[in-house]
């Protein structure tokens, strides 16, 4: 491949960013946290979800593809490890210092850690789909080819 003439070039350079080259700018932050909130993670205005852990296929507001989303088991194994941090060190504590029958600390630590999973579940699981979005993971990169093996 030859480089064209000097005569012809252009003498304007364009500065290359990763931005540039990948379209359009993507904050990791800014996407799980609207994800976490259950947003678009592209313009935090359109629901992520149409059933309780049901990703909508799109977004009503600026139409971003949420079918190519792969949270998997990622969303429980982080709710596991946030309700496991919070509710063991409870539980260690007020065994210490209260000893209350094996009964009652069932009766009190069962259902928090129920409610604690059921409660964090979504927004968990949104904050994984706004990962996912901002690195253009899966089909979420414009440029994304799948292999057929």
């Amino acid at each position: 491949m030859m480089a064209p003439p000097p005569d012809t070039a252009t003498t304007e350079t364009e500065v290359w960013t990763r931005d540039t080259a990948l379209g359009e700018k993507r904050h990791l932050w800014t996407a799980m946290r609207r994800g976490l909130f259950c947003r678009c993670p592209r313009c935090g205005k359109g629901k992520l979800f149409r059933a309780f852990l049901k990703t909508a296929d799109n977004c009503s507001e600026c139409g971003l593809d949420f079918t190519p989303h792969r949270a998997d088991d990622l969303p429980a194994y982080l709710v596991i490890v946030v309700v496991g941090h919070i509710v063991v060190p409870l539980a260690l504590l007020v065994e210490k210092e209260f000893s209350p029958p094996l009964m009652l600390q069932w009766a009190i630590y069962l259902p928090m850690t129920l409610f604690l999973a059921l409660w964090l579940i979504q927004p968990i699981k949104g904050a994984v789909v706004g990962l996912q979005w901002a690195l253009r993971m899966h089909g979420f990169d414009e440029n994304f080819v799948e292999d057929h093996i």
